[in-house]
């Protein structure tokens, strides 16, 4: 999987939701930010999209940086972007949508980050 869209993504480089997908994208991932308060913004060259439905071609990861009590709304759009994988990042967990996206298919990871988890070798 080399296309990941980033539910959440930032632009400052304080935090999490920007330091993780540029890691990614320095290691040859193709991140889109997908975030409709910064649109307008950037991330590593990449616009920011409003929705998940913007990202085209569909990416095949979605590694999302949102709360977990946000996550039952955004359920219908993940279950449409039908990605290979939903990674959701370090403290993010919640059982009924990953159950969800499960039974449609989606495999599912939660409360892990995907840039630890890249540096240790085993990539997302």
């Amino acid at each position: 999987m080399r296309r990941v869209a980033v539910l959440g993504a930032h632009d400052d480089p304080a935090r999490p939701a920007c330091t993780v997908p540029l890691y990614l994208a320095a290691a040859g991932y193709s991140i889109v930010p997908v975030n409709p308060a910064r649109l307008g913004a950037a991330l590593g060259g990449v616009a920011f999209v409003a929705t998940l439905d913007a990202v085209v071609p569909p990416a095949e990861m979605v590694l999302v940086f949102r709360r977990a009590e946000l996550l039952p709304g955004h359920l219908d759009e993940l279950l449409a972007a039908a990605p290979r994988v939903v990674w959701l990042q370090t403290g993010i967990r919640h059982e009924g949508v990953a159950s969800a996206l499960r039974a449609a298919g989606i495999a599912v990871v939660q409360d892990r980050c995907a840039l630890v988890e890249h540096a240790r070798g085993h990539a997302p």
